[in-house]
C-alpha cells in the first residue's frame, strides 16, 4: 500500500496523447456529417420554393390560358420569396431561384449564397410547358446544388451537391 501513496498522482502524457487522438477521430467522423445535415435542411427550402412556384404558375396558367416567365411584377405570377430585399447576401434564403433571361426581383431572385442567374440557364417558359431552376452551393464546396421544377411539378435534383 505505501508505493501506491508514493507514486504522484494525475495522467501521464501518453494516456493525455491517446484521449486526444480518440476525440480527434471522433471529430472526424461527426462533423462531415453534420455538415450534410446542414446542407439537407438548406435544400428543404428549395423543395417548399420549387413547388410554391408551381402552384403560382399553375394559379397563373388557369386564369390566363398560359405560363407566364414573370415570376414577380407587371404580367408575372405574384411570386417571390418570403421576405425578398432585393438579392444577394442579406437574404434570408439560399438558394437563387427562376430562369437566367430577365431581371433581378422579376425573372429571378438571388439568395445569400449568391449563385448567379446564369446558373439557371436550363431554366424556361413557354405557353404550355415551364422549367424554373434552383442553385445554390450549399455547402460552401464551390460546387452547386441545382434543382428543377416543371410543369407536372416534377421536382428533380439536376446537379447533387450533397452526395459526391
Amino acid at each position: 500500500m505505501k508505493k501506491y501513496m508514493d507514486r504522484a498522482l494525475g495522467f501521464t502524457l501518453i494516456e493525455l496523447m491517446m484521449v486526444i487522438a480518440i476525440l480527434a477521430l471522433l471529430a472526424m467522423i461527426a462533423v462531415p456529417t453534420g455538415m450534410r445535415f446542414l446542407a439537407k435542411s438548406k435544400r428543404a427550402e428549395a423543395y417548399v420554393n420549387l413547388h410554391s412556384i408551381y402552384a403560382a404558375q399553375k394559379a397563373y396558367f388557369a386564369e390566363h390560358g398560359k405560363y407566364s416567365d414573370v415570376l414577380n411584377g407587371s404580367g408575372g405570377v405574384g411570386w417571390q420569396p418570403e421576405g425578398y430585399a432585393g438579392g444577394g447576401a442579406n437574404e434570408k434564403f439560399y438558394y437563387t431561384y427562376g430562369i437566367s433571361s430577365g431581371h433581378e426581383g422579376q425573372n429571378y431572385f438571388t439568395g445569400k449564397l449568391g449563385a448567379q442567374a446564369t446558373f439557371l440557364g436550363q431554366g424556361f417558359v413557354s405557353d404550355k410547358e415551364f422549367l424554373i431552376l434552383a442553385a445554390a452551393d450549399i455547402d460552401g464546396d464551390g460546387r452547386l446544388d441545382i434543382l428543377s421544377v416543371d410543369h407536372n411539378n416534377n421536382i428533380v435534383v439536376v446537379q447533387d451537391d450533397i452526395e459526391q
